[in-house]
């Protein structure tokens, strides 16, 4: 299960500085080799490019020598600091913060790394002083307020503290950062019914929040009842079932135990704020500011259960899987979520053609607890991915047996096993399998498609699946995979005209698929548009495909569509959705 990290109602973000166009996390940790003879020009531009190929340990490496030979060029000097910073640099960037804020005294980043340093050290008047230099925006008035509140509390007036999240105006975004962080503090203080209340609006706000859930259900075990604790949960497990931190929490309720709260000291609060909006910003395109916040998240609280996760999934979102690894590898043993870090590590395992090891990886968690789904469910997957499929046909068995009673969340194991048992030549038991899957989640647009394609594909149940395929197209009107199910259904059908008005759509939104292209190619021979299918096919050619797909395009450029048999090429029903 890849865990729901954190929900909240962010619909803004501040556009981040061009700054960190060369700060951008690295494809792999390493001591980078000493550069010899480095040059101001040839540092700059290999800095840079270093960051337009996300390689921020070269970045930092680089950009260190060019700041050796320019010490006192400000964008040189801030480059460095966020470029360290994104690499989880925090102390040695801590010195070039301090330079920065004598050149620029507002600079916000650099303010913000500082006061995060004395939050670290509990020197709170001086993160204060910080926070109040920094230059404001919506997302640094939240973090600058939040923080300082948090600084507050640990100079021992709380409630000073919630007044100055109360008196903060903004985005109606922001409502849910300012409940839970005033309950939070209100918690860790010990005034219990200000805390309750401020934790249950905030729980109410976003009921799929795992840390307003956690943190409401905590202050419950210990100031309501057990049973008013293991009601808030068992509500978010009807959500978001099987979260680990959930999971947890209502083991040790079981057992007769109250719960802690969320966060006890300044520092952790301040992780918290940090983690908290470091997600929120990594789901809304502003990754590069969400690698700053949760890097120094960690810095002040090592330990924080999501903050890890968080980040090796912004890694994965950014296309990094050794950095994720790398993450996910640091996970404490001890903690809830190490189980489904170590799925996620075997998924980036294979993302980095590392298979073999990606799979022992996971056979040895299953072998260690036969009845993991997750850890199935992500074997299959890897299985699938490299088309596997008998294999994964029996991957995906075990993990259907352990759900003797499926719901509509199920209905991904019947159709991922359904593709596995179609591209396995086991039609009937695919064909079972996607119509469970359909069962389960009736007008599922991808279950539609592939079903409703699989039919007209093989002449079977035609008026009915080529309906399927249009009300897949009309529930994911701009999905190019779809919209190709349906023009290549016309082409089945012998309707031309439409199947080159469907996948010259299909190219628009998808153009550089090599088996759209090849599609649009052979309809536009069969409508008699031969020069226009010669150039379709050379794209596809051009765009790299699968290796029995190129044998067929070459032969279609030499001899035209009657050199080869006009039937949908190999990778077809996983364009399906698969």
């Amino acid at each position: 299960m890849k865990i729901f990290l954190s929900r909240s109602p962010l619909a803004l973000v501040a556009v981040f500085c061009a700054f960190f166009a060369v700060a951008a996390p690295p494809t792999a940790r390493a001591d980078y080799p000493p550069i010899t003879d480095p040059t101001i020009s040839g540092s700059y531009l290999a800095a840079r490019l270093a960051g337009a190929e996300r390689d921020s340990d070269a970045a930092v490496a680089y950009l260190r020598a060019l700041l050796k030979m320019d010490p006192r060029n400000e964008e040189v000097m801030e480059r460095t600091f966020l470029a360290m910073l994104v690499d989880g640099e925090v102390e040695d960037a801590i010195p070039l913060a301090e330079r920065l804020v004598k050149m620029d005294r507002s600079n916000r980043i650099a303010r913000l790394a500082l006061a995060v340093r004395s939050i670290k050290k509990g020197d709170y008047q001086r993160a204060r002083t910080n926070l109040s230099l920094s230059v404001r925006g919506p997302i640094g008035d939240l973090t600058a307020t939040l923080l300082a509140a948090w600084t507050m509390y640990g100079s021992g007036n709380p409630k000073a503290g919630v007044e100055m999240i109360d008196r903060l105006q903004g985005p109606d975004w922001y409502s849910a950062f300012k409940d839970i962080n005033a309950g939070l503090i209100f918690d860790a203080a010990g005034l219990k019914k200000e805390a309750g209340r401020r934790l249950e609006t905030a729980m109410k706000f976003d009921p799929s929040s795992v840390r307003a859930v956690d943190a409401y259900a905590r202050w419950a075990s210990r100031n309501a009842s057990a049973a008013t604790a293991t009601q808030a949960y068992q509500a978010f497990e009807k959500l978001l079932p099987r979260h680990p931190l959930i999971g947890a929490a209502m083991a040790e309720l079981s057992e007769g135990k109250p719960l802690p709260p969320l966060v006890k000291t300044p520092q952790e609060g301040a992780a918290e704020v940090l983690y908290g909006l470091g997600a929120a910003l990594a789901r809304q395109g502003g990754e590069d500011l969400a690698l700053v916040y949760l890097q120094l998240a960690l810095w002040l609280a090592p330990a924080h259960p999501l903050t890890s996760l968080t980040l090796a999934d912004l890694y994965e979102q950014l296309k990094q899987p050794d950095m994720a690894i790398e993450v996910y590898e640091k996970v404490p043993a001890g903690s809830p979520l190490k189980r489904n870090a170590e799925v996620q590590l075997a998924i980036n395992l294979d993302a980095t053609d590392r298979f073999e090891d990606a799979r022992k990886h996971l056979e040895a968690l299953i072998a260690a607890d036969p009845k993991d789904l997750d850890a199935l469910v992500a074997l299959g997957g890897i299985e699938r991915g490299r088309k596997m499929f008998a294999e994964c046909v029996g991957t995906y068995d075990k993990a259907i047996a352990l759900v003797p009673n499926p719901a509509r969340n199920a209905w991904t194991l019947f159709y991922f096993r359904g593709i596995c048992n179609e591209r396995s030549k086991k039609w009937a038991a695919a064909e079972a399998d996607l119509k469970k899957a359909l069962e389960l989640y009736p007008d599922q647009p991808h279950v539609l498609n592939y079903l409703g394609y699989s039919w007209v594909d093989q002449g079977l149940h035609l008026d009915q699946g080529l309906d399927m395929i249009r009300k897949a197209v009309a529930l994911r009107p701009d999905d190019g995979y779809i919209v190709d199910s349906l023009g290549w259904a016309y082409y089945r059908l012998g309707r031309y005209e439409d199947a080159v008005n469907e996948l010259e759509r299909a190219v628009e939104l998808k153009p550089q698929d090599p088996v759209i292209n090849d599609h649009l190619g052979d309809a536009y021979w069969k409508a008699g548009r031969r020069l226009e299918a010669t150039f379709q096919w050379s794209h596809a050619r051009d765009l790299k495909p699968e290796p029995d797909d190129m044998v067929k395009i070459v032969k279609k450029l030499q001899g035209g569509l009657d050199a080869v048999e006009a039937e949908p090429s190999v990778t077809q029903a996983e364009q399906k959705g698969g």
